[in-house]
């Protein structure tokens, strides 16, 4: 009976002064409308930026590095035990990029529980034979349906189709950026030489755009066998094996044990683009800490309507407690106050903020550098929303409870002596 009468004050208090209520009201709303987009917006950014690298990255890539030898002939004789030998200017053995047994690594690597697929490649360093201008750039022969599949190849081919990488022998898909700068179009035969003067024409099939320019400027792709017939390779000749995982957090725990097992160089994924997360991480940052700010913000307005709330109903505050309401019972009359504009402009918030993200998420982004980018960017991550309504609840009942501990201790005596 005293909880529902205390609510039926609390709503009376709240429709005496409706006015300032719903200003409350309206802050607690803008606040979580704006927290809740600010942060679906910049999540939305950071999966767009992160997903230009990441998605064309595979979780672990093993390789095969050229590295000098840290055991030198000298070490190896055995003489002179407790002596130390210097010895500078050491040059990289005389190996080659190919990895060994590559056969039997892809097919333990498919076996793996871990490993969601397997995408061989063969890297080659070239150069565009323009008139009498060399130009840089590098040939990645890839398997074209593993690279659809992983690593969604298809989607960043602006014109042409990854199909005719397949079916037309000694074919290439440009960077845009090296198409540009040759000015070259679909169907145009260009030809190229490796380091070792090996020469070869290749047909244009297409043009990728990843959306970063120097990787466009100097990247482009064929097919495996094509860029072993480039190097006058066998068959079995790979240099990278691409591998994505089920679980990404796995990668650099896998890396090790693959460095070991195959005896090959392993990176993972986390350690190839540290940079990334970091940024990540500090847009996200900045991100609740405004969000929170307004937060923080539309609850100092709570309070201070409450606070004069307070002072206009000293006399009937003093006539509560005269007829025996406690301070307990005043402080719960405030705090409910307080809840239900923070529950109610909390609730118009989440309403509001994902309608404002749904807008935002229909805006046309077209750009040039962008080409698998139609509309701004959207996270609808459900814990924007669990978030931004916990805050409001927690920062709507401090702002009610500490106006609320002031009226529970006034003094009805000294109220009705004052009038």
């Amino acid at each position: 009976m005293k909880i529902k009468l205390i609510t039926q004050i609390s709503f009376s208090m709240l429709y005496a002064r409706l006015k300032q209520t719903t200003v409350a009201a309206v802050g607690v709303t803008f606040s979580i409308t704006m927290f809740i987009a600010l942060l679906s917006f910049m999540a939305g950014l950071n999966d767009l930026l992160d997903n230009l690298i990441l998605n064309r990255t595979p979780h672990v890539r093993l390789y095969n590095e050229i590295l000098p030898s840290i055991i030198q002939p000298i070490d190896r004789m055995g003489v002179n035990s407790g002596t130390y030998n210097f010895v500078k200017h050491i040059k990289p053995k005389n190996d080659l990029l190919e990895i060994r047994n590559s056969e039997a690594i892809i097919t333990a690597l498919k076996n793996d529980p871990n490993v969601l697929g397997v995408a061989p490649k063969t890297a080659v360093p070239i150069f565009y034979n323009v008139g009498v201008i060399n130009l840089t750039g590098v040939i990645n022969g890839i398997d074209v349906d593993a690279e659809n599949r992983l690593f969604t190849f298809q989607d960043y081919v602006v014109e042409g189709n990854t199909i005719d990488l397949k079916n037309t022998p000694n074919s290439i898909i440009l960077g845009i950026g090296a198409a540009k700068k040759m000015l070259i179009q679909v169907g145009d035969n260009i030809q190229i030489t490796t380091n070792e003067g090996n020469r070869l024409q290749l047909k244009v099939v297409g043009f990728f755009q990843s959306g970063i320019e120097e990787i466009d400027k100097v990247q482009s792709y064929a097919t495996i066998a094509t860029t072993q017939k480039i190097l006058r390779k066998p068959a079995s000749y790979i240099t990278d094996i691409q591998v994505k995982l089920y679980d990404m957090t796995k990668a650099p725990a896998l890396a090790k044990s693959y460095n070991k097992l195959f005896e090959v160089q392993a990176i993972d994924i986390q350690t190839a683009n540290a940079q990334f997360e970091t940024g990540s991480s500090v847009r996200t940052l900045i991100s609740y800490a405004v969000g929170i700010t307004l937060l923080i913000v539309a609850g100092f307005g709570i309070y201070n309507i409450l606070n004069m709330m307070i002072y206009e109903k000293m006399d009937s505050i003093a006539i509560l407690k005269a007829t025996g309401f406690s301070g307990k019972d005043v402080n719960a009359i405030f705090i409910t106050i307080a809840l239900t504009i923070g529950l109610v402009g909390g609730a118009l918030g989440l309403i509001f903020g994902l309608g404002l993200s749904a807008l935002i998420g229909q805006i046309p982004f077209n750009t040039a550098s962008l080409p698998t980018v139609k509309t701004y960017p959207i996270n609808y991550n459900i814990n924007f929303y669990l978030i931004g309504a916990i805050f409001s609840i927690i920062t709507t009942y401090f702002a009610g409870y500490f106006p609320s501990r002031k009226a529970s201790r006034i003094d009805p005596v000294d109220i009705i002596r004052g009038k």
